[in-house]
């Protein structure tokens, strides 16, 4: 099987080149970039010929990537996203590309820092957008042959739990990023891992931050939920230490 990998930026490449392990792989970038190992970098019209399409761009980039790389693809051929959202991919997959391509929505749920030992066990969400149950069947199977705990989530429910699953890790992380937290000789174990946690999600761009909190329609929800528990911890501490002064 010949598999295409559109954008390598951070995750793109490490996904390029494990799918290389297993595959022939070819990658496009809309800008220049360092080829990942094992792989070949293609145009547009070599990418379309592929029996296989994973979308590793930003999620504010889907629609876009969609409608370039659209008149391109082969009928038969399987579109998959790999985007930390669910329900905008898989609607845009099916809005812009023909009936005779099929579209799978997937999420590893880990990255390059998190696989840095391997991927086994490691989870990934799958979200059957358009496409024939053999064709679902046979990516569950390759999935799993790769080692990945394989999750069959709507994307509704995938959305809905990563708004709290990632979304608050990814906020946090920021938050304690902003706050300048360093490295101390006293530091507990509980104070490095969340050291650990804002070094992990501030390896990633600061977009896909960005995307996760604007295109999952339930990160508003979340933020407030995160910001009233705040609000609560901070006037229910506030109140007792003035009662006590």
């Amino acid at each position: 099987m010949t598999i295409g990998v559109f954008g390598t930026g951070r995750f793109g490449k490490f996904w390029a080149e494990l799918l290389a392990e297993r595959h022939t792989v070819v990658t496009c970038n809309r800008t220049r970039r360092e080829v990942p190992a094992g792989c070949r970098s293609v145009g547009l019209d070599e990418m379309g010929r592929c029996d296989a399409v994973f979308l590793c761009v930003a999620i504010s980039s889907v629609v876009p990537v969609l409608e370039q790389l659209s008149p391109h693809l082969r009928p038969g051929s399987v579109v998959l996203d790999t985007c930390s959202v669910k329900v905008y991919p898989t609607r845009a997959m099916r809005d812009i590309l023909p009936e005779n391509i099929e579209c799978i929505g997937t999420h590893p749920m880990f990255g390059p820092d998190s696989a840095r030992d391997g991927v086994a066990g490691l989870p990934l969400v799958f979200a059957p957008g358009r496409c024939r149950a053999e064709t679902a069947e046979r990516w569950r199977k390759e999935f799993r042959d790769m080692g990945l705990a394989v999750s069959d989530l709507a994307p509704e429910e995938h959305d809905r739990e990563a708004a709290y699953t990632q979304g608050v890790t990814h906020f946090v992380g920021r938050v304690l990023a902003d706050m300048a937290l360093v490295e101390s000789e006293i530091a507990t174990v509980g104070y490095r891992q969340l050291l650990a946690v804002m070094e992990q999600t501030c390896n990633d761009p600061y977009q896909l931050f960005e995307d996760l909190q604007r295109f999952n329609p339930y990160t508003t929800e979340m933020r407030q939920k995160l910001q009233q528990s705040l609000n609560r911890l901070l006037e229910s501490l506030e109140s007792r230490l003035d009662t006590r002064s």
